[in-house]
């Protein structure tokens, strides 16, 4: 099956070099607030698309077993030195538009700052939905072309394409911005239903970083964030969604059995078979690697 082409973070230290020593603390912060606002607070079996190096991750407290999954498997590698190997944690390497899970399989999922790499995003939304049990969260941030920068710099004429538009704008090498209004056509048209929107990092400005403490800057885009509901002009927004309900869904999964949560990505056979370095799938012959404690969906092995 032909997919879109992937943002491979293969080798990269984009936690250490964008995150913890590239100034994105405000930002960082900021998505903390969301999230906490946003996640159901417990759950049994969370989905963490673009996973990375785990920023995230320590932040879904009240769900028993998190899926990390990214396609690098080096940034894997660095979530794994970051949270440990436990059984409260899942490492999948694997390609989002031919996501590893059977259907139904997750009550929640998150994807933060993924969206933006996607160049079909509506096929990426619809794997979502097809692992989500009805009635489970999905918690989705997205970058925004109406934003206000853009709108800007567009009505001064110093950018040609408008942040007015629907369409997607490709503004790097697979690195989009959407516009609110079709991301949650997406959504609602694959099977979604929002329930919450909040705007977030209202004051990602150079000089306001430099001039103001994390803290209050965080305070008070926790004091906007609800503006969401009315508009959204803020170069993040994140959307809080609900898987709708649909026929012939199995129940979720026992939570310690953990290869009944695979299926094969090129066939779509499940369950798969556990051999000694790979687990296979019984109906196209092909073997996906499991080392180092990192489940590899990628690129089968011969």
């Amino acid at each position: 099956m032909t997919t879109p082409p992937v943002c491979d973070y293969e080798g990269s230290d984009y936690q250490c070099s964008f995150w913890d020593s590239g100034g994105r603390a405000y930002e960082d912060r900021c998505e903390a607030i969301a999230l906490k606002r946003l996640l159901p607070k417990s759950g049994k079996l969370m989905l963490e698309l673009g996973a990375g190096a785990g920023r995230n991750t320590p932040r879904y407290t009240g769900f028993e077993r998190v899926v990390l999954l990214d396609y690098s498997r080096t940034q894997l590698e660095q979530a794994q030195e970051r949270l440990g190997r436990s059984d409260r944690y899942i490492y999948v390497a694997a390609d989002i538009y031919r996501l590893p899970f059977v259907d139904g399989l997750f009550d929640a999922a998150t994807m933060i700052r993924t969206l933006h790499h996607m160049a079909d995003a509506p096929a990426t939304l619809r794997q979502v939905q097809n692992v989500l049990h009805p009635g489970a969260a999905f918690v989705l941030e997205f970058a925004n072309k109406h934003n206000l920068k853009a709108i800007l710099r567009f009505i001064l004429r110093q950018q040609e394409w408008s942040p007015f538009t629907l369409e997607p704008v490709e503004f790097a090498e697979l690195n989009f911005d959407f516009h609110p209004k079709a991301v949650r056509g997406w959504l609602e048209e694959i099977g979604f239903t929002i329930e919450r929107t909040l705007t977030v990092s209202h004051f990602r400005l150079g000089l306001l970083k430099r001039l103001a403490p994390v803290h209050v800057l965080a305070g008070m885009d926790s004091l906007f964030q609800w503006t969401g509901t009315l508009w959204q002009v803020t170069p993040s927004v994140f959307v809080k969604a609900k898987a709708v309900g649909r026929d012939s869904i199995p129940p979720l999964v026992g939570q310690n059995d953990i290869l009944s949560y695979f299926k094969c990505p090129a066939c779509g056979h499940a369950p798969l078979e556990e051999k000694k370095g790979y687990l296979a799938c019984s109906s196209c012959k092909r073997k996906w690697a499991v080392k180092d404690g990192i489940y590899d969906f990628r690129e089968a092995i011969h």
